[in-house]
């Protein structure tokens, strides 16, 4: 079998990042200890690519590499008073799992939903949430009212919602559940 490439890992590591941040963040409770773990779970990531199979869910390996960085930090960290128990991290982590298919799912669906909207709708997401502009900053940019942005966000938000929903539906994911 041929030995991933580091291209390879970086293209899906900055595919993954997101979610196997917020994964992290879960099971550690303090962001700066989230942000060391996380980079440490990199690390090791980077380390042990080459035994990595390529084809296989890259996602799923490293929320792995991660689990075992949280309980690394856990047995370092025993002497401080609030923490939770290795069967809590265990059910959550496991939780995760379970919910990540649908995670990217979404995530998956939504790109696609973007991808339908008319240009106009795409360049005020863009700068909203690529750009972090808030809507003072739009509505400068743009030349409109701040209430007009407002309201195209809210329109523009309600139809991803609904097509996310849909398509959610359309592919197997559809049980009310999932149409939060």
């Amino acid at each position: 079998m041929e030995k991933p490439s580091p291209e390879e890992f970086v293209f899906l590591l900055a595919r993954h990042e997101r979610l196997l941040g917020a994964y992290v963040s879960t099971l550690v409770p303090q962001p700066s200890d989230a942000d060391d773990v996380l980079q440490e779970a990199k690390l090791v990531m980077w380390r042990a690519f080459g035994q990595f199979q390529a084809g296989t869910n890259f996602a799923a390996w490293a929320r792995k590499i991660a689990f075992h960085q949280v309980l690394a930090y856990r047995k370092k960290r025993k002497r401080d008073r609030l923490e939770f128990s290795e069967a809590f991290l265990n059910a959550v982590a496991e939780e995760i799992e379970v919910s990540s298919a649908e995670l990217e799912e979404r995530e998956r669906l939504l790109h696609g939903c973007m991808a339908k909207l008319p240009e106009e709708h795409r360049e005020v997401l863009r700068l909203r949430y690529l750009e972090g502009l808030d809507l003072d900053a739009m509505a400068e940019r743009l030349g409109r009212s701040k209430v007009a942005l407002y309201r195209q966000l809210s329109r523009v938000r309600h139809l991803l919602h609904g097509c996310v929903t849909r398509e959610l539906k359309e592919s197997g994911f559809g049980g009310a559940e999932y149409a939060r």
